[in-house]
This record gives C-alpha cells, sequence and structure tokens, in this order.
C-alpha cells in the first residue's frame, strides 16, 4: 500500500462502539493514545486506506473482528506472576475450602480463571493446588480457563512457553512441572489435564456452577463502570458461600453494592463471599 492510511474520530468512535457492543470492552480515554496507534497499526497491516474500509470487514466477519481484538487486548503476562496472590490461595483460601468440604462425598474444588489470557494464570493455580498435600489425592479438582481471544486459547492448549515466562518458579518448580527442552518449556500433562480451556465473552457468559474461587486480574479494567458492576455480580452469584474474588492490584469493587468481606492477606486484598465455614485446622494438620 501507498500513500497516507485515514483514520479520523468518526471511524475510531465507530470501532469502539461496535467493540463495547460485542465484547463490552471499552477503550476510554485514558487509552486513546494506544487505541488509535493499534487501530492504524491493523488498518496498515491489511493494506486498506482508511478506517472506513475496515468497518464492513470487522461487521461482516467474526474472524476480521477477532484479529482486531487480539491487536488491542495485551496478553503479557507470566507463571505466578502476582506471587502474593498465589500465596494467599495456599494458605488463606484452600485451608477453608479443605475445611468446609473434607467429609463431602465427592470432594470437589472449582477455581475459574476468567480472562486467562495465554494460560499461565490457571496453569500456576494447577501448580499451587499439586503442591498442596491435602489436595494431591481424593478431591475432584476442576480449572476452568476462559478467555475472549480464540488465539490466546489456542496458545494456552499447546501450554509451551518461553522459559522466561518461569523466571518466578524455583529450579525445583520447573523440573517438576515442566519438560524443556532448549529455551522451550512444556507443561506436565498432571499440571494440564487439571485445566479445561473455553473461548468465553465475560459480557455473556452463561452460568457454569458454583465456584470456590475467581480470579480476574487485570480484567475489569477494560470495562466501563456499569460493566464492571454486573461482572461483579455476576462473579457474586457464582462462588460457593465463603468463595473467593481476586482481583489485579490495580482494580477494586468500585461502587458494586455486592455484600463482599474485604480480607487482607498480607499485601493482597481477598474478597470472600459470606458464608461457609473457616476451621481450618484440619487442613494444617496436612502440611
Amino acid at each position: 500500500m501507498t500513500g497516507i492510511t485515514t483514520i479520523d474520530e468518526h471511524d475510531l468512535n465507530g470501532f469502539r462502539a461496535l467493540i463495547e457492543e460485542r465484547s463490552g470492552v471499552n477503550f476510554d480515554s485514558s487509552r486513546e493514545r494506544f487505541f488509535s496507534t493499534r487501530v492504524r497499526e491493523h488498518v496498515e497491516a491489511k493494506g486498506l486506506a482508511s478506517g472506513a474500509e475496515l468497518m464492513p470487514l470487522l461487521r461482516s466477519s467474526n474472524v476480521e473482528y477477532e484479529a482486531l481484538l487480539q491487536r488491542l487486548l495485551t496478553h503479557e503476562t507470566s507463571f505466578f506472576r502476582y506471587p502474593s496472590a498465589y500465596e494467599a490461595l495456599k494458605k488463606r483460601i484452600l485451608p477453608e475450602v479443605y475445611a468446609r468440604k473434607v467429609w463431602a462425598s465427592p470432594r470437589s474444588l472449582r477455581i475459574w480463571s476468567a480472562g486467562c489470557s495465554t494460560g499461565e494464570e490457571p496453569y500456576s493455580i494447577s501448580i499451587a493446588l499439586a503442591e498442596s498435600p491435602g489436595f494431591a489425592t481424593g478431591w475432584n479438582i476442576d480449572i476452568l480457563a476462559t478467555d475472549v481471544s480464540r488465539q490466546a486459547i489456542a496458545r494456552s492448549t499447546k501450554a509451551v512457553y518461553p522459559r522466561r515466562s518461569l523466571a518466578n518458579l524455583s529450579a525445583q518448580q520447573v523440573e517438576a512441572h515442566f519438560t524443556t527442552a532448549g529455551d522451550q518449556c512444556e507443561v506436565k500433562p498432571a499440571i494440564r489435564n487439571k485445566v479445561s480451556f473455553v473461548v468465553m465473552n465475560l459480557v455473556q457468559c452463561l452460568y457454569m456452577g458454583r465456584m470456590d474461587c475467581i480470579f480476574c486480574m487485570n480484567v475489569l479494567i477494560y470495562f466501563s463502570d456499569e460493566r464492571r458492576d454486573q461482572l461483579i455480580r455476576g462473579f457474586y452469584d457464582s462462588l460457593e458461600p465463603g468463595g473467593y474474588l481476586m482481583l489485579g492490584h490495580s482494580e477494586s469493587l468500585g461502587n458494586s453494592a455486592v455484600n463482599f468481606e474485604k480480607i487482607v492477606f498480607d499485601d493482597f486484598m481477598l474478597y470472600r463471599k459470606p458464608g461457609g465455614e473457616n476451621d481450618t485446622s484440619n487442613f494444617r494438620s496436612k502440611l
């Protein structure tokens, strides 16, 4: 393509409206430069002369729409990206689940990684569970991992990552949970088999049964206040009594009126749905 690509404010507003309508993602004024730059890159990569030529493609093809969304959503992450979150999982949340369900038959543990990106988060959850003796055997463990990006889910299911993604893991953890070949590290089946990946738009998601814990880290920042509140209410309804919601460090419940208990564990904020039992002595005795 030669010449200058034309993208005006009318084009950008149209793209914003379409993305919020279809995916609930809101690119507000704080992301103006990022949004316009990424859209321009996408239009130029497709060899189009203007933003106006892109809109009919987005409306007529899911593939075209998802390609733009993929360029706009950042997928930078790593294993155990926020170590304090996994410490809270192992030392606060899992002991409560164990105490609440140890005498149940069958014993089940369900965790949802909402907005799982390329899979490092749900696999980190699976590793944390594998390293928690009370959950080593005798439990039906289900880790549901969802993301709006088909490309991200496809990469997640391959479960192969560059070594730099494992920087927060010890050498012992890498050896125990990965098969390495040069710079590439593949998650071992024992960790992979506990995770189910599904392409899912959070704004349109269906009820999938009760969860003991929901990770939704650095996802709410992409939504408007109204959408955020809807998602938080949905997460609340999806949690078991005594279940936990985990958000990113820069996120909060905002003005949502849901009745979560706020609990600080070390430097990490947890949001607990009231109910359930808190006696963790049975689990502690397993450590």
